[in-house]
């Protein structure tokens, strides 16, 4: 509930280098990650999540853990991560957890096929 009633890292960013977005067609949640890198780790990240109290928890939290982390260690956060640092999540809401690593990975992707350019 706190990281619902008080998201961390939520808004947009100004010339991010990299934007990930990843949505649920079954719920509706749609969740926007961006990332600003320096030497490799994540320097800043920002959320944008339309969606219910869990995708915003999970949006929240995913932030939290990704930031000052290097590429690979992000890549390497899973779901059960996000759930864990939350304290659970309902069963119905687990789903929401995915969508949160898939944006965050989205978003590190986006910034690796640029820098492939």
């Amino acid at each position: 509930m706190e990281h619902f009633r008080n998201p961390r890292n939520q808004g947009s960013m100004d010339n991010p280098d990299a934007v990930g977005q990843e949505g649920n067609p079954t719920c509706g949640d749609v969740m926007k990650i961006y990332l600003r890198i320096k030497d490799n780790r994540i320097e800043d990240i920002k959320f944008e999540t339309l969606g219910c109290a869990a995708a915003i928890a999970v949006s929240s939290a995913a932030t939290e853990l990704a930031k000052g982390k290097t590429l690979e260690e992000a890549l390497a956060m899973n779901k059960d991560d996000i759930v864990n640092d939350l304290g659970g999540l309902p069963a119905p809401k687990i789903h929401c957890s995915m969508l949160g690593v898939d944006a965050l990975h989205s978003a590190i992707k986006d910034y690796q096929n640029k820098k492939s350019l």
